[in-house]
């Protein structure tokens, strides 16, 4: 058996990898250059869309708090909202209206206060909001309603465009099942 051509052909072989390599370490700057210069002129900057969006959650939860109802400037129309858990209410809602009818309102209507958040955490990452708070508020048979939340919100022009709850449903459905609506 002889070792030496086996050697020759891994010096050969390695010799010209490292040739290789070198040319392309001197090719390759002025191209990745190039591509990271077209990818930021043609991509906002991140870090302008997540203060942006930040600014717009954050001020909708002080409307919020101050009693103005914020959704229907906060969602976009064709909102796609899942509760996510077991219970009657989890689910995808595809629309504003639908996530308004079939989630937000069973609720509502059996509270004779608006629901009070009290915000503990705005987490920005792109176009990803995350809010975590908890919410308060007095039931139509006058009980109280404490609940913790995680919401997960996608943006798009400023607008909620996918969002994902996270939400203690027994709370929920308690106060669903325990507690007439008002009036309408």
């Amino acid at each position: 058996m002889t070792i030496l051509p086996t050697r020759q052909w891994v010096a050969g072989a390695s010799r010209t990898a490292l040739i290789t390599l070198a040319l392309l370490s001197l090719a390759l700057p002025g191209a990745a250059i190039a591509t990271t210069a077209a990818t930021q002129a043609r991509a906002p900057d991140s870090s302008a869309i997540e203060q942006r969006n930040k600014a717009i959650v954050e001020a909708a939860f002080e409307k919020w708090r101050g009693g103005t109802y914020v959704f229907a400037e906060l969602l976009a129309p064709d909102v796609v909202w899942t509760i996510h858990g077991s219970g009657p209410v989890a689910g995808t809602y595809r629309n504003q209206k639908d996530f308004i009818e079939r989630a937000s309102r069973p609720l509502t209507s059996r509270l004779a206060t608006a629901i009070m958040p009290e915000v503990h955490n705005i987490f920005a990452d792109g176009d990803t909001i995350i809010i975590r708070f908890d919410g308060t508020a007095t039931t139509t048979s006058g009980a109280p309603y404490r609940n913790q939340f995680v919401w997960i919100f996608k943006m798009k022009d400023g607008l909620v465009v996918n969002a994902e709850a996270f939400l203690d449903l027994v709370a929920y459905q308690q106060v669903v099942d325990n507690n007439a609506p008002r009036d309408q």
